[in-house]
């Protein structure tokens, strides 16, 4: 498949995703795209190399890793997670990443007020 990222904000979404309601996020570095449902939240991360996401926790999440590298630790297991891979950590499971590199993922949020738009 072609590689379209130049075209596309240096991301692998599309327009048509990137003009979806952009999340208000507290940290700097990242930037992401969210899909509503009365119970559950889609968001298309794209995340600089920015460090550290402390430990935290909140709903079920699941999410597939687009491209880049990160280490995340759910509960007291750490791995690191490339393309391809997913993950799911369960309701009220802390957890934390470090970003290795620039990443895109997919997160799905079992909770439709996780996140809010800007």
């Amino acid at each position: 498949m072609k590689d379209l990222s130049d075209k596309w904000e240096d991301t692998p979404y599309p327009e048509f995703l990137r003009d979806l309601p952009e999340v208000d996020m507290p940290f700097e570095g990242i930037r992401a795209w969210l899909v509503q449902s009365d119970k559950t939240q889609v968001v298309f991360f794209d995340i600089e190399a920015v460090g550290e996401v402390p430990p935290h926790c909140h709903c079920a999440q699941w999410g597939i890793v687009i491209a880049g590298e990160m280490k995340l630790t759910i509960g007291d297991d750490t791995r690191i997670y490339k393309k391809g891979d997913w993950y799911y950590i369960p309701e009220g499971v802390t957890h934390s990443a470090i970003f290795l590199s620039r990443v895109q993922v997919i997160d799905v949020f079992d909770d439709p007020d996780r996140y809010s738009a800007k």
